[in-house]
């Protein structure tokens, strides 16, 4: 077998784990920048084995440096992702945002020895 049988290769900026909807940078997230064993990863995301871990994390130390643009190409895409959800944040979320408030209002004129 050899190690890119463990995966899809669905376009250049997505890897799966075969037989999975994990991507590769979230099992490599884990373990380079949060620094969890692969016995940690492998409880964390059910659908995957510690086979697969491993076969993931061989991946990235056979094609280090294609697998570093990924990843940051990946982390460049969230970053923008979070941008734009806050300069556009869903209904839910402004609903959210606004329940939050007026609880926080509530909880001060609380505290201050107010009742309603």
């Amino acid at each position: 077998m050899q190690i890119q049988d463990y995966f899809n290769f669905l376009a250049p900026d997505d890897i799966r784990i075969k037989g999975s909807r994990i991507g590769i940078e979230s099992v490599l997230y884990e373990y380079i920048y949060r620094a969890k064993t692969p016995e940690e990863i492998a409880e964390q995301f059910e659908t995957i084995t510690l086979e697969d871990v491993y076969a993931t994390i061989l991946y990235y130390l056979h094609n280090k440096e294609e697998v570093r643009t990924y990843l940051a190409d990946w982390l460049e895409f969230c970053r923008q992702q979070r941008e734009e959800q806050m300069r556009n944040p869903s209904p839910a979320r402004q609903r959210f945002r606004q329940l939050k408030a007026e609880a926080d209002v509530q909880q001060e004129y609380t505290e201050s020895g107010n009742t309603v």
